[in-house]
């Protein structure tokens, strides 16, 4: 059985959410037969490689909230990600485009590392001190290496802009073929879609359901779990 998750590294609650997934594949009876697979989903696909601001200034522009409001969204965020185990600097994050990563994970997954370096994305945006946006493609060289790449074909990625610009694309375009506008989204086997970041449960309900069956793709009910999309991403308030 193959699950499909959208996701991008900007994105707390693909954070979470891939955390809540894992935990539920891990009591899954069938998940030594059970591929995931990760694919490219840019929430800010048109920003330039340059531009750079703090997620609260993000935060207010998108949601016209105070940034108050904003960081209050950023300590809860903060709290549920401990809660799955996860680190998260609530203060003094960038946001910034992408999409250089996701050519990187393209690399990672002809390489058989995808999900290392996925992990090793998500803990250096959200964990780490250090950016991933300003200090360079040698900043993502350290971290294509951490998680068992090469660095001089990670740079060699990295300084031709074509460089598995397509694989990226064509992920994000078969995204908008499934309807998907938010991340993180979960295709599992083609039959079950999982929306946001759902509780382990949901993720166990569906993995369930999806084992053996064959039907089409169908969202699990649930309500829709906190998610990010063009506009941003959902903040919580409670």
């Amino acid at each position: 059985m193959r699950v499909e998750i959208w996701s991008d590294i900007a994105c707390p609650w693909c954070y979470v959410g891939k955390a809540r997934f894992e935990r539920a594949l891990a009591d899954f009876p069938h998940r030594d037969r059970v591929e995931v697979v990760h694919r490219s989903f840019e929430l800010d696909p048109h920003r330039a490689k340059d531009d750079v601001e703090p997620v609260l200034t993000m935060l207010t522009r998108k949601y016209g909230m105070s940034e108050a409001q904003a960081q209050a969204g950023e300590e809860n965020l903060g709290r549920q990600a401990a809660a799955e185990g996860l680190a998260y600097r609530t203060r003094g994050r960038d946001h910034g485009s992408t999409f250089d990563m996701h050519r990187l994970l393209h690399l990672a997954k002809e390489r058989g590392r995808q999900g290392e370096l996925l992990d090793a994305l998500y803990r250096a945006n959200f964990a780490e001190e250090r950016s991933v946006f300003t200090e360079g493609d040698e900043r993502l060289v350290e971290l294509a290496v951490s998680a068992g790449l090469d660095a001089d074909e990670a740079r060699t990625v990295l300084a031709d802009p074509g460089a598995y610009a397509d694989e990226v694309r064509a992920d994000e375009q078969e995204a908008a073929r499934l309807g998907v506008t938010g991340v993180p989204f979960f295709v599992i086997d083609r039959k079950y879609g999982v929306s946001g970041a759902q509780p382990a449960e949901v993720f166990t309900r569906a993995l369930t359901q999806a084992w053996g069956e064959r039907s089409p793709l169908t969202v699990v009910q649930g309500g829709d779990g906190d998610a990010c999309g063009p506009d941003g991403c959902a903040v919580p308030q409670s």
